[in-house]
This record gives C-alpha cells, structure tokens and sequence, in this order.
C-alpha cells in the first residue's frame, strides 16, 4: 500500500497557477514528474495555459477547468501519435500566461534626441512617459519572445519596448512639424498617433499596446532660459525685433564675461552705452512718424510761417542783447555790432579793475570808474 501511494504521488493530478508574482510567464513545475491522465487543468480569468511537447506548443487552454484527455488535447495526440484512448501518465511541460493588462511600464529617452524645430532651430529634447500592454496571442508570444526560460517578468523586456516606443516618437514628432513651444497642448494627440503607429510591432509578437502616454517633452536648460528671455520681451514690446534683442543679449553676455578690474569694468561700461543706444535708436524708431510726401510738404509749410513771422533783424536765436552804442540788436554769436563795430558788452572790460562791461553801465560796479 505504501508503495502504492508513493508512485501515485509521482503524478499530477492538479494544474493551475495562483499568481502571487509579477510574472508574464510562469512554469509549472512538474519537471520530471509524470502528468496522470485525466488530471484537473484550472485557468483562472486573466491566465492561459500552453503545454509544450520536446519545445514545440501544443495545445492551449483558455480559463475555464479541464479534465485532461486525448478529446481535449488533440494536438498533443497527434504528436505524441495516440490512435486510441490513452489513460496512462504522460510527460509535458505547462506553462501559464497572464493576460492581464501590464500597467505602469515606464520609458524615456537615455540620449538626448537631436530634432530641427520649425522656430527655435535645430534642438536636444528629452521624452519620458509610461505605457500599458497584454499578450493576446500566448503561443505567438512564447515562439517570439519567451523561449524556454522557467518566468519571465515585463522588466526583462522593458528595454526592447522602451528602444521601440523612444524611436515611434521621435519618428512621430519629427513628421507631425509641432513647435516644441506648442507641444504641451498636443501631448494626448501625439500619444494617440503614437500607439497607432506602434501597435503593429506588438501585434507581431503576440502583444496589444493597451495605452501610451507623454508625460513630458523637456529641452536643455540653455533653451529653457532663452524662451523664458524671449517670452519677457515680447510682454515688454518687440523693440525693433528680435534681432536686436539678440544683439543686446550678447552684448549683455560680453560685459558678464569681460575679465575682472579695469577691463571688466571697461566692457561693461561699453556694455552699458551700447544696449542704451540699443534701446533709445528702437523707441526712436517706433516713435518716428513716417515721411510721406503729406507730411514733408506740411513741415516745410510750418517752416516758412515761422520764419516769416520773426521781424526783420530778429532772425537769430538770443538776440536780446543791445549794443552798448547804437543799440543794434547782436545775435547770440554776434562779437561785434553789424552797424557801428563796437565790441559786444560782455567783451569790454573796466581799464582799471577788469569787471565785464554789461548793458547800459555807465560806471564800473567795481571800482566806480567811468567806462
């Protein structure tokens, strides 16, 4: 009797896995032990069950429970060449496949990707985000990708998926022509066009990308910086375009840079003057009213009113000074009376004490001497 139960004991009468591991693929480990037909097969919701006959799949079971025999296995039959009913124990190897959608796999970029942007230029970006997929076709799967390892876990495939999706979305981005600036409000529809585009490589080894999300499309610090300075000018005025901007902010990155002493204060001194002049010729620009044919004729209009209008002799600016003897108006840079010679008031000079002479002196403020 002992006997007896020590070589049934040797065959399997239950199959099933209770998943309480991460794993895509799990064996079963019945290894040198003999399955007994008629054995209980049970696949749970979520699981398939492949067995393998010396590495070629045979049968594959869906969830639902099975009494194993030739009936339900007809591919093994076939292998194992059983023309008729076969009850005695049998060798083969099971395997479990969950089919349950894997969530939560992250990818991202490792090197920046280099990509031609239609208004900043030629830029690194760096991509990240997760995905979720499910086998769908366990046998398809198993021939492609699993081999005949004893688990196999949706790590040890991450990469293969992560080379695959960095490329579809580079690929993507590159067609779709979105400015890096406008990327953030087309993130669901690029990760929609992304899945699509990338769901036939799945589909190839037996899988469905379930889901593929960007999270974010990220750009070098420099960069980052450079928006940021253009988005402040742009709240502040456009100042003659931007390409005067760029000229200011090299200007600005030479007086940082200039050395330290004396020549360091000298190019920012330089510095300095040259963004002012910079900035004073842009407003000065924008203030200029455009020369029309209009306008010119109305401005030479205005001048020869004005200039008819000042009396004979008064044509020059500042003449309000007399002269000392014929009280002759003389203009600002007048040194000598047009009409009797004498010298301008302010050139004579006391011939005792030196004081200037003004209008209408008779007598020096100084000394009182007679001039």
């Amino acid at each position: 009797m002992g006997l007896f139960s020590f070589l049934k004991g040797q065959f399997i009468e239950v199959i099933e896995w209770v998943e309480d591991t991460n794993s895509i693929v799990y064996r079963f480990p019945a290894y040198d032990n003999a399955i007994k037909m008629g054995a209980q097969l049970t696949v749970r919701e979520g699981q398939a069950a492949i067995f393998l006959n010396e590495g070629t799949i045979a049968d594959v079971f869906g969830p639902g429970m099975y009494k194993l025999s030739t009936q339900n296995m007809p591919v093994l039959t076939a292998l194992k060449a059983w023309k008729h009913a076969f009850n005695s124990p049998f060798k083969a190897d099971v395997y479990f496949v969950n089919t349950t959608t894997i969530t939560d796999q992250k990818w991202g970029t490792s090197n920046p990707i280099i990509m031609r942007d239609k208004e900043i230029g030629v830029i690194r970006a760096r991509g990240f985000g997760n995905y979720s997929f499910r086998v769908t076709d366990p046998a398809l799967f198993m021939k492609g990708i699993f081999g005949a390892k004893g688990e196999f876990h949706p790590d040890q495939i991450g990469g293969y998926f992560k080379t695959m999706i960095v490329s579809g979305v580079s690929d993507l981005l590159a067609e779709s022509d979105v400015s890096v600036i406008d990327l953030a409000r087309q993130y669901d529809e690029l990760s929609a066009q992304a899945s699509a585009k990338l769901q036939l490589n799945f589909t190839a080894i037996g899988l469905e990308l379930t889901a593929l999300v960007i999270e974010n499309i990220s750009l070098p610090e420099d960069v980052e910086k450079m928006i940021d300075r253009r988005s402040s000018m742009n709240i502040a005025g456009n100042l003659d375009q931007y390409v005067k901007f760029q000229s200011a902010e090299a200007i600005r990155e030479a007086a940082e840079h200039g050395g330290d002493g004396l020549a360091g204060a000298g190019v920012g001194l330089g510095a300095g003057l040259s963004m002012g002049q910079l900035f004073t010729q842009s407003l000065a620009g924008a203030a200029k009213p455009a020369e029309t044919p209009e306008a010119k004729d109305a401005m030479a209009s205005e001048a020869k009113e004005a200039k008819e209008a000042v009396p004979a002799g008064q044509e020059q600016a500042g003449s309000t000074v007399p002269c000392s003897n014929c009280s002759h108006p003389l203009g600002e840079k007048d040194k000598f009376c047009s009409e009797c010679g004498t010298a301008r008031p302010e050139l004579i000079f006391c011939g005792e004490c030196g004081t200037p002479r003004k209008a209408g002196m008779k007598f020096c403020t100084n000394c009182g001497t007679k001039m």
